[in-house]
């Protein structure tokens, strides 16, 4: 495949031996962006974990300060009596039955499900289509609860959901290109902490094995995990 002109230019700007202090990745990595939209800026952190071993498989949720630059269409579903909750805390989509037709018929507009734990039974069914797009909720992501307007709240304001890849590798967005660097760094610098702070005592060896930042279509930037150790 041929590498664009702007990609070229990006690629001389990396220097593919440097490991990058977090700040200078998060200055670096919009100078080399080689896009014409606002791109998403992605942070992929390979932990020392075996994530077939169920008390190694991390996963869990985070609140960025300064959120993802995305605003996450969310549905709630739920019994009548809560849905003036969800809709006053700014649910894109509020209902049960209807939505659980749509989404059997293949409907997956959405960004997150957030729903009560009443009414999970009748969701069970829908684990073939939510599943494999990552959006079944789960009460160890806050998306299973009675307090739906908190729920709604967070994710809207920037709560993301995280989860270990079969490859022990953990990839999540933490902004965008038109942020500036020091937002970039401190939505990292909490994901990555509550990372730290998930290390399972299970868990043999360096737990941080390594750390790369990269906006949407560009080089990647190997970032120094010292920093986060201890």
């Amino acid at each position: 495949m041929s590498i664009t002109k702007n990609r070229k230019v990006a690629n001389a700007k990396v220097d593919k031996n440097k490991v990058y202090s977090l700040q200078e990745a998060t200055e670096l990595v919009k100078e080399i962006n080689c896009t014409k939209f606002d791109s998403s800026v992605d942070i992929h952190v390979r932990l020392g974990v075996d994530p077939k071993k169920a008390d190694q498989a991390i996963r869990g949720t985070v609140s960025l300060p300064h959120g993802t630059g995305k605003t996450k269409r969310v549905l709630v579903l739920c019994t009548p009596d809560k849905e003036a909750e969800a809709t006053a805390a700014g649910a894109d989509y509020v209902g049960l039955d209807e939505f659980i037709q749509k989404i059997e018929s293949g409907w997956t507009d959405i960004d997150v499900i957030v729903a009560t734990p009443s009414v999970m039974p009748k969701i069970g069914k829908l684990g073939k289509v939510l599943g494999p797009r990552n959006l079944m909720p789960n009460p160890k992501t806050g998306t299973v609860t009675t307090d739906v307007a908190t729920a709604v709240k967070e994710l809207k304001g920037g709560k993301i959901a995280f989860k270990v890849d079969k490859t022990g590798i953990i990839h999540a967005s933490i902004g965008r290109v038109s942020f500036s660097p020091e937002k970039l760094a401190e939505n990292s610098k909490e994901l990555i902490n509550a990372l730290v702070k998930m290390k399972p005592t299970t868990a043999k060896g360096t737990y941080l094995k390594g750390i790369s930042l990269a906006s949407t279509m560009s080089p990647g930037l190997t970032v120094d995990t010292k920093a986060f150790i201890n």
